[in-house]
């Protein structure tokens, strides 16, 4: 699929079959996640495949009740790894690893409509909350949630902004 194509047909779709993913498919897409962008190639970001049913019920709770996550095969969270990002300092883990994160949830998001899944990026969450559920070190953030399948029914597209009421050139 052309990378224009994929960008224009994601959409973050709520409602998911319980058809279970392919291995390979998944495999592809979290290939294709840690190809994105990384300061300093450090790679500072870790994702945690989510399959159990009692586990992305409580990332649900911890999501203020978000019940879409429930019904994904699969959730994969995104995290910030602030111990690898340590090179850089304060900046590195208060604002580099969230950006390699965050550039690795986009490459998943395109990834997923090329192999013609759906998904949600999920950032409303309890933090503390998610860690625990995850029992994650205290160096590990998780900063996205995306729940991962075929969609029940494609929601209608969004609307977007002019691009013109976006741009400024060299001022406000």
């Amino acid at each position: 699929m052309e990378l224009t194509t994929a960008i224009q047909k994601r959409q973050s779709i709520r409602s998911f079959h319980s058809t279970p993913i392919p291995q390979q498919i998944l495999q592809e897409i979290l290939i294709a996640a840690n190809q994105a962008p990384s300061a300093g190639n450090l790679q500072a970001r870790d994702f945690i495949i989510v399959n159990d049913q009692h586990i992305k019920d409580q990332l649900c709770t911890a999501a203020s009740h978000q019940n879409f996550l429930t019904e994904a095969p699969i959730i994969i969270v995104v995290c910030a790894n602030q111990k690898r990002i340590s090179p850089y300092g304060l900046r590195g883990k208060e604002l580099y690893c969230i950006q390699d994160a965050t550039a690795a949830v986009e490459h998943i998001l395109l990834a997923a409509v090329d192999h013609g899944l759906d998904s949600c990026w999920v950032g409303a969450f309890n933090e503390k909350e998610v860690s625990d559920i995850l029992r994650v070190p205290s160096y590990i953030r998780p900063i996205a949630m995306i729940p991962l399948g075929f969609s029940k029914k494609k929601d209608t597209a969004t609307r977007r902004k002019n691009i013109k009421v976006l741009v400024h050139v060299n001022s406000w």
